[in-house]
């Protein structure tokens, strides 16, 4: 654990301001979910909380199975990084944050699909080469969790069964997140 220098009161209703910087650096939103852990040494830690994240083994197989019918890379991600990667090198792109393309692209809440010609939207921010050639976010009960991606490096564009693929996918995490 790092410490930040902040001291930060308790209000009279219990509420804790979390200084912006560290919610930018730590990317935390208006209206994230934050779980609490506490430690018998009086230790209080927020963790951001993933729903998408907590799927980890499953999600490597669903990317796994999609990688293998579409015979292209797959992946699935949370509102920050990649969680599971198949087809392509997990180092250079799980845990890192994700391209604010991207982040856009989700919030828009409509299946992403790159046309020939087109240049794909980059996954992560930085130099890994690899963008999305199909993105369907993943939302439950009315909030966007992640996304259901295809990558590639400029290869042919994606087709209907990568389209159609990333679309179920999507929308079955979407409905086991919301019960």
């Amino acid at each position: 654990m790092k410490a930040t220098g902040i001291v930060r009161r308790i209000d009279d209703l219990g509420r804790v301001v979390i200084p912006k910087e560290i919610r930018r650096t730590m990317q935390i939103r208006d209206g994230d979910p934050l779980e609490i852990y506490t430690e018998k040494n009086g230790e209080v830690i927020f963790k951001k909380y993933s729903p998408v994240g907590e799927l980890g083994e499953f999600a490597g197989r669903l990317c796994e199975t999609m990688g293998k019918a579409a015979g292209r890379c797959a992946a699935i991600a949370d509102r920050d990084a990649l969680i599971a990667v198949y087809g392509a090198p997990k180092s250079e792109l799980m845990e890192k944050r994700l391209s604010s393309e991207l982040e856009q692209l989700m919030e828009r809440r409509q299946i992403y699909r790159r046309l020939p010609g087109e240049k794909g939207v980059p996954i992560a921010d930085g130099p890994d080469g690899y963008s999305a050639d199909v993105a369907a976010p993943v939302v439950a009960e009315g909030d966007v969790l992640g996304c259901v991606l295809f990558l590639g490096k400029g290869e042919a564009a994606p087709g209907e069964v990568e389209y159609k693929l990333a679309q179920t996918v999507s929308g079955f995490l979407g409905k086991q997140l919301s019960s």
